[in-house]
């Protein structure tokens, strides 16, 4: 089972299968769904910056999050309706990863194409060591990587909160505490690809119904994204001091 916040601990059980059961490749096949629902989408908002419509495209994604969270948490609590909110939630999140990476790349040349591929390798590095059992997803493991990524959600909240107290967070300015914060939080989220991996594993040989590859590869999504924003502000991190 998985530590990543998205996936209750107890989600498995009780489950009586109907149809056909999910399997490994179709968790793969659902994923990959997924991420292309998230390109298309921000390739939308991308092109609304690039013709001048930023404010348009930033109101897109500001009301897109707060949409992607309630899918989100509907998605955690009902596992059944992932066929459905996993693809509106990869709407959700593709037209905030548009609008970001727009931003970002106007600040810094060839972030994106950087920021994609260490995600991307990140990912199957991850898999790499999950596949061969150099990582596994241990009980200890687990509860590890599980208080660090509620330490972490932690963190997030309280530097909104501040943000609408009217101190913004000022940590990730480029400073070596600010790069070491950065680095730790990419290490939990990619940690916690091997939790997911797990899951879709646990749930193949489970015999889980086949709406739970929407739900892994919803899972999977989420920690993706994740992982690609927090690998963008380190990379923006790193430009500052150049």
């Amino acid at each position: 089972m998985s530590s990543n916040p998205m996936i209750k601990s107890n989600v498995q059980e009780n489950v009586i299968l109907e149809g056909k059961p999910m399997t490994i490749q179709g968790a793969i096949n659902k994923t990959l769904i997924l991420l292309g629902i998230v390109i298309l989408s921000g390739l939308y908002t991308w092109n609304l910056c690039a013709q001048g419509f930023s404010d348009k495209a930033g109101l897109m994604a500001v009301v897109a999050s707060v949409a992607g969270l309630i899918l989100a948490i509907v998605a955690s609590f009902n596992p059944k309706s992932s066929p459905i909110t996993a693809p509106a939630y990869a709407v959700c999140e593709g037209l905030v990863v548009g609008s970001v990476s727009f931003m970002y790349a106007s600040l810094y040349e060839g972030i994106i194409v950087n920021a994609v591929t260490i995600t991307l390798i990140t990912l199957l590095s991850m898999l790499l060591l999950y596949k061969t059992k150099t990582i596994q997803a241990t009980p200890t493991f687990r509860k590890i990587i599980f208080t660090s990524t509620v330490a972490v959600a932690i963190f997030y909240l309280a530097g909104f909160i501040g943000a609408l107290l009217g101190h913004p967070m000022t940590i990730f300015n480029g400073s070596s505490l600010g790069i070491g914060v950065s680095l730790l939080i990419c290490a939990i989220a990619a940690f916690n690809f091997i939790l997911d991996f797990d899951f879709i594993e646990q749930g193949q040989n489970r015999n889980l119904p086949e709406y739970f590859e929407w739900y892994g590869g919803f899972a999977l999504l989420v920690t993706v994204i994740w992982l690609y924003f927090e690998i963008l502000r380190l990379l923006a991190q790193f430009s500052r001091r150049d």
